[in-house]
C-alpha cells in the first residue's frame, strides 16, 4: 500500500506539471510532416544579380540549407527531399522521365545532406551545377510525377505533404500547350490525393507574371485568412526565408474546442501557442557497442510475491484522517473531472478592466475550425468584428483537457495586419489571457520599505529616458542555445572549429556610458552616503575564546578508560577520530608508529582488550 500510496503522489506531480506548461506545445498528432523542395534548374536560374547579388539557384540552395538544419533540430523525424528539373543528366525512381534529377530522396534530413546542399552553394558550386544541370528541356509535368512516385514509395504515415517549386520562369515550356495541359492535369491529381503545392518565384527581368501559368498550378489558400497567391516575386533572400518558413511550418492546434455563446449555439475553435521556449535536446542513453539509442521498460512487481502486476491491478490510495482510502483509477478520475473540455461565454467586459498584472502565464491564440463545425468561421469572424468594435473582452470559463482545472480567461480581438506585399504579419483572432483567481493575489506591506524622494524619481526618469531603445523579442538570440546547436553543427559536418556566436544579450557598456554622462553619479550622490563604497567588503573576524586576541585552539577530548572499553563492547571504537584515538593512545602510554585509523584502534585493543 506504502508503494501504491507513493505512486499516486507522483503522478499528480506529473500531471500538475503538464498543466502549468500546457502552453507550450504539447503536440499530439499522427504521421509526419513531409516536404519536397522542386528547384528549377534552367540556365535563368545561375544568372546573378545586380551589384553581385546572389543568383536564385544560390539562394534557393541558402534556404534549402536553412530547412535542412532546422528540421535537424526542431522536428528531425520529418521528411525532405530535394529535386531539380529541367537539368542534362536524368537521376530518379525507375528512371521513367528525362530531364528530372532527384538529388535527395524523402528521407530524414542529416549531416551528410546538408553538407551536399553546401557543395552545391557559392560561385564553385553554382558553376558545378550549372554545368551539369542546367542545359536540358523542361517539363514540369514529369517533375510532379516524380514528386508522385516519391510520395507512393513512403510507406509511413505522414500528416503533411508538400511540394514548393522555386522558379524564375513564369512560362516554363516555352508556350508549348501539349506539356502545360500534362503539368496541369498531373498538379490536379497531386492535390487530389491530398499534396499542396505552393510556388516560391523568384526575381528575373522583365517581372514575374503569376498568372500566365503558375496560378493553376499551386493549390487554393489553406486558411480563409489568407490571402492566396503572392504575386510579387521574392528579390531578396530574408523575404524568400520568410516566404518558406511560414509555409513549411505547420500550425498545429494545442487543443481544438468547442466555444459556447448560448444554449445550442457552439463555435469549434482551436488553440495555438504563439510562442514556445526554446530548451536544449535531452539527452539520449546510447548503447556502448552499437551507438544505438536504448530504450527503457518499466514493469511493477508485488513486493511480496514478485509476481508482475497489470495496469488494472494497480490501485490508488490516499492517506486521511490516518486511514488509507484505496480507490480504483475510474474513482480518481471523476474526483479530478469538474466539466468536459471546452469553453464557456459568461459575459463581457471593457478592456479597461483587464491589467497587466492579471497576466500569469503565457497565452495562447484562438482561430476558428471551420473543419470541425460548418460556419464556425463567419459567427467567430463576426464576434471578432463587434468585440473590437466595442472595444471589449470576452469572459470566458475554459477547460482546455480532460481532467484539467477550470480558468477563467479573457478573449482580447485581435485584427489582421499585412505589410506592403500582402503577406500577413498578424493574423485575426483572440488572444486568451489566463487570469487569476482571489486567492492568487497578495497583500504587501509597504510601510516598511524605504520610499524614494522626488529628486530622486526624477533623476532615475532622466536616466531611464536616456537609455530607451524599441525592443524587439526576435532580435536577441539565447547565447546558450546558439552556442550548442553551433557546436553541434561543427561536430556533425567536420568543421574544424563552430562559427563565431555574437552575445546579443551583453549591455553595451561603453555606449550606455556614453549616453548617461554624468547621471549616473548624479543618481548616486542623492541615493547613497558620502562614504558609500559598493566595492569595499567588511572582513568578518572571529570571536577569539575566552576574552583572548587570537583564535583559540579547540581543547582536545579526554577520553577515559571506560568510554575506550565501552566502545570496544558496542563496536562503536571507530566513530571516534583520529585525534581522539591518538590522544587516547598518549594517555595510556601506548606507543604507536603509524598514524591511521586502524593501526590506532588495533594498538588499543591489543592494550585493553580482554
Amino acid at each position: 500500500m506504502a508503494e501504491w500510496n507513493a505512486y499516486y503522489q507522483i503522478e499528480d506531480g506529473e500531471e500538475a506539471q503538464e498543466e502549468g506548461e500546457q502552453t507550450e506545445g504539447d503536440y499530439r498528432i499522427s504521421g509526419r510532416d513531409s516536404l519536397v523542395f522542386l528547384v528549377d534548374a534552367s540556365k535563368e536560374m545561375f544568372v546573378k544579380g545586380e551589384d553581385g547579388q546572389p543568383s536564385n539557384f544560390d539562394m534557393t540552395m541558402q534556404v534549402v540549407r536553412t530547412v535542412y538544419t532546422s528540421k535537424i533540430i526542431s522536428s528531425h523525424r520529418d521528411l525532405v527531399a530535394l529535386v531539380f528539373y529541367g537539368t542534362e543528366q536524368s537521376k530518379n525512381p525507375r528512371n521513367s522521365f528525362k530531364h528530372v534529377y532527384v538529388y535527395h530522396d524523402l528521407d530524414e534530413p542529416g549531416a551528410k545532406r546538408v553538407q551536399e546542399v553546401d557543395a552545391l552553394r557559392g560561385d564553385k558550386g553554382a558553376r558545378l551545377a550549372a554545368e551539369t544541370m542546367g542545359s536540358g528541356e523542361t517539363s514540369l509535368g514529369d517533375a510532379l510525377w516524380c514528386c508522385a512516385n516519391l510520395y507512393s514509395d513512403i510507406k509511413l504515415r505522414l500528416s503533411l505533404k508538400r511540394v514548393m517549386i522555386f522558379t524564375c520562369r513564369d512560362q516554363p515550356h516555352g508556350g508549348d500547350s501539349a506539356k502545360d495541359r500534362q503539368a496541369r492535369t498531373k498538379a490536379s491529381d497531386l492535390k487530389e490525393t491530398g499534396v499542396v503545392i505552393d510556388l516560391m518565384h523568384l526575381m528575373k527581368p522583365g517581372g514575374f507574371d503569376v498568372s500566365l501559368y503558375f496560378r493553376d498550378i499551386v493549390s487554393p489558400p489553406e486558411e480563409e485568412s489568407e490571402l492566396g497567391l503572392q504575386l510579387k516575386p521574392s528579390d531578396k533572400l530574408e523575404v524568400l526565408q520568410r516566404r518558406v518558413r511560414a509555409k513549411e511550418q505547420k500550425k498545429r492546434a494545442l487543443a481544438r474546442l468547442s466555444l459556447c455563446l448560448g444554449e445550442g449555439l457552439n463555435v469549434a475553435v482551436g488553440m495555438y501557442a504563439t510562442a514556445v521556449s526554446a530548451r536544449k535536446p535531452s539527452a539520449i542513453k546510447l548503447y556502448r557497442e552499437t551507438n544505438e539509442p536504448v530504450r527503457s521498460k518499466t514493469r511493477t512487481f508485488h513486493t511480496q510475491t514478485g509476481s508482475l502486476l497489470l495496469p488494472s491491478e494497480i490501485k490508488k490510495a490516499q492517506v486521511y484522517g490516518n486511514k488509507q482510502i484505496v480507490m480504483e483509477r475510474d474513482e480518481v478520475d471523476a474526483i479530478k473531472k469538474f466539466d468536459d473540455p471546452g469553453m464557456f461565454l459568461i459575459g463581457f467586459k471593457p478592456m479597461e478592466k483587464l491589467k497587466l498584472h492579471h497576466h500569469i502565464r503565457p497565452s495562447v491564440f484562438l482561430y476558428p475550425e471551420e473543419g470541425e463545425v460548418k460556419g464556425s468561421a463567419c459567427l467567430f469572424a463576426a464576434l471578432l468584428k463587434k468585440c473590437s468594435e466595442r472595444n471589449v473582452f470576452a469572459l470566458c470559463r475554459c477547460i482546455s483537457r480532460r481532467n484539467y482545472p477550470p480558468r477563467f480567461v479573457a478573449l482580447v480581438p485581435q485584427k489582421e495586419e499585412v505589410d506592403e506585399g500582402n503577406v500577413q504579419i498578424t493574423p485575426p483572432g483572440f488572444n486568451v489571457i489566463y487570469l487569476p483567481y482571489a486567492d492568487d493575489f497578495r497583500t504587501l506591506d509597504t510601510q516598511r520599505f524605504p520610499t524614494a524622494s522626488k529628486p530622486q524619481v526624477d533623476k532615475m526618469k532622466e536616466i531611464i529616458t536616456k537609455l530607451r531603445f524599441k525592443y524587439r523579442s526576435d532580435a536577441f538570440e539565447n547565447p546558450v542555445l546558439q552556442q550548442h546547436y553551433r557546436n553541434l553543427e561543427a561536430l556533425a559536418l567536420d568543421m574544424m572549429a563552430p562559427e563565431d556566436n555574437e552575445d546579443l544579450i551583453m549591455p553595451k557598456v561603453e555606449q550606455i556610458d556614453q549616453r548617461l554622462g554624468t547621471l549616473a553619479q548624479e543618481f548616486k550622490d542623492l541615493v547613497y552616503p558620502d562614504d558609500y563604497n559598493p566595492e569595499y567588503k567588511p572582513v568578518v573576524k572571529r570571536k577569539a575564546a575566552d576574552g583572548g586576541s587570537g583564535s583559540a585552539k579547540k581543547p582536545k577530548a579526554d577520553v577515559s578508560e571506560d568510554d575506550i572499553k565501552a566502545h570496544m563492547q558496542s563496536g562503536t571504537l571507530g566513530k571516534l577520530t583520529v585525534p581522539v584515538l591518538k590522544e587516547a593512545c598518549k594517555q595510556f602510554g601506548i606507543r604507536t608508529t603509524g598514524t591511521k585509523k586502524q593501526e590506532l584502534i588495533d594498538a588499543l585493543i591489543g592494550r585493553l582488550g580482554p
